[in-house]
C-alpha cells in the first residue's frame, strides 16, 4: 500500500488490532511465509501482488485485510476468530473513519502527482522488525513413508521467542508514467476489464497518426504448469522505440490522470508481475506466423549482407562471441530474417502504446 495510508496501517491499525484481539484471548501473527523449514530463523512478509484481494485494493488506495485461520485449528475456533477480527476491524476503521478518508485523499493525490510508479518490489534488507512468535519446537526425523528426512513439530514442547520479520519492501522496477495508453479496439477483453474497474477512457473519433512509445517483447518465461487457469508469464522484459502509428476510429485512449492510475499502469505495463500480458491476454502476438524457406532465403540473405555492410559487421560480431550461434546455420538464417524488412512486424509487438506528453 505504501504512502501515508500504508504508514497508518503499519503504525496504528495493526498494533491496535493485535491489542484488541489479545484482550479477547486471540493470538494473531503475520502470515508465516515459510515452506519446508521452521520459522525461528525469520521470515518475510508475503508479497500480495494485485492478483490477491489485498493487493488489488492497493491499486485504488484502499486498505485491505486478509485473515487466514490455520487449517489445523478446529472449525468453530476458525469461524469465531475470523468473526472477532472482523468486529475489531470495524471498530478501528469506524473510530478512525475521518482520518482514513483524509489519508486516502492525500495518497490519491500523491499517486496522481507521481511521474514514476513502481511495478515490482523486493525485500528491503536494510531494515526489519522483530515479532514475538509462538510455536512448537521441531526436529527432522526419518519418514515412515519415504525414508527421507521430514519435518515434525512437537506439540508437547511449545515456545515463545523473538523472530526476525522482514516486512519492508523497496521498488525493484519502476516505470515512467505516460500521459495515456492507446489500446486498439480489437482487444475487447482488456477494454472490458477497464470498464469493470471504472477506468475512464475516450475513443478516437477518426483515424489518427500519433507519435508513440512502442514496446517489443524482448524476453519472457512461462509457467510449465497451470496457475488459476493460466500458463502465466513472468520475468518479462521489453525493448522500447518511438515511432508513428496510425490508429483507427474507435480505438481507446486511457488517460493516466485519474483515480485508477495504479490499476492502469500495473495492468498495461507488460513487465509488471500481474500485467494483462503476463496473464495471457496478448498471447497471439507471441506466435510467429510467417517464416522463411531456407533454400529461398539463403540467396536473399546473401544479398542483404552484401548491400548492408553494417548488418554484415553485426552478423560477424555475433558469430564471434556466440559459439552456439556460429555453429547453427538455421539460427543464423533466422537472425538475418529478423533483421530484414521481411520479418513479420506484428510478432512480439506489444499492441498497447504509450503516449508521452511534451
Amino acid at each position: 500500500l505504501g504512502g501515508p495510508l500504508g504508514k497508518f496501517v503499519h503504525d496504528s491499525v495493526m498494533p491496535t488490532l493485535e491489542s484488541k484481539l489479545r484482550a479477547k484471548q486471540w493470538d494473531i501473527t503475520p502470515y508465516v511465509n515459510v515452506f519446508n523449514r521452521t520459522p525461528e530463523s525469520g521470515f518475510s512478509q508475503f508479497m500480495d501482488h494485485p492478483r490477491y484481494s489485498t493487493g488489488y485494493t492497493t491499486l485504488f488506495n484502499t486498505i485491505g485485510m486478509m485473515v487466514e485461520t490455520h487449517m489445523l485449528k478446529p472449525y468453530e475456533m476458525r469461524v469465531n476468530g475470523t468473526y472477532e477480527l472482523m468486529k475489531s476491524m470495524i471498530e478501528i476503521t469506524g473510530h478512525h473513519a475521518k482520518n482514513i478518508l483524509e489519508l486516502r485523499e492525500a495518497q490519491t493525490q500523491e499517486v496522481l502527482n507521481s511521474k514514476t510508479l513502481p511495478l515490482d518490489w523486493e525485500i528491503d534488507t536494510t531494515q526489519s522488525s522483530t515479532i514475538s512468535f509462538k510455536g512448537y519446537e521441531a526436529d527432522y526425523i526419518k519418514s515412515d513413508v519415504t525414508n527421507a528426512e521430514r519435518l515434525k513439530y512437537d506439540k508437547n514442547n511449545p515456545f515463545e521467542k523473538p523472530v526476525v520479520y522482514s516486512n519492508y519492501y523497496t521498488p525493484k522496477l519502476e516505470v515512467e508514467v505516460p500521459e495515456a495508453y492507446i489500446i486498439p479496439q480489437q482487444w475487447y477483453g482488456v477494454i472490458e476489464l477497464m470498464k469493470l474497474n471504472a477506468i475512464n477512457y475516450q475513443t478516437l473519433k477518426k483515424d489518427t497518426t500519433l507519435t508513440v512509445e512502442s514496446y517489443k517483447i524482448d524476453t519472457y518465461e512461462t509457467r510449465r504448469s497451470p496457475y488459476e487457469g493460466h500458463y502465466q508469464h513472468y520475468n518479462t522484459t521489453v525493448k522500447s522505440t518511438t515511432k508513428d502509428v496510425t490508429f483507427r476510429q474507435g480505438d481507446i485512449v486511457v488517460n493516466t490522470a485519474q483515480f485508477g492510475k495504479r490499476y492502469i499502469v500495473e495492468t498495461l505495463e507488460p513487465q509488471a508481475p500481474d500485467s494483462f500480458f503476463n496473464w495471457n491476454f496478448f498471447d497471439t502476438i507471441l506466435q510467429q506466423k510467417e517464416g522463411f524457406s531456407p533454400y529461398v532465403w539463403e540467396d536473399i540473405a546473401a544479398r542483404l549482407l552484401k548491400l548492408d555492410p553494417k548488418l554484415q559487421i553485426k552478423f560477424n560480431v555475433k558469430k564471434s562471441y556466440d559459439p552456439d550461434f556460429a555453429n547453427n546455420w538455421f539460427a543464423q538464417l533466422d537472425w538475418l530474417h529478423k533483421q530484414s524488412p521481411y520479418y513479420e512486424e506484428a510478432h512480439m509487438q506489444y499492441p498497447v502504446y504509450r503516449l508521452i506528453s511534451g
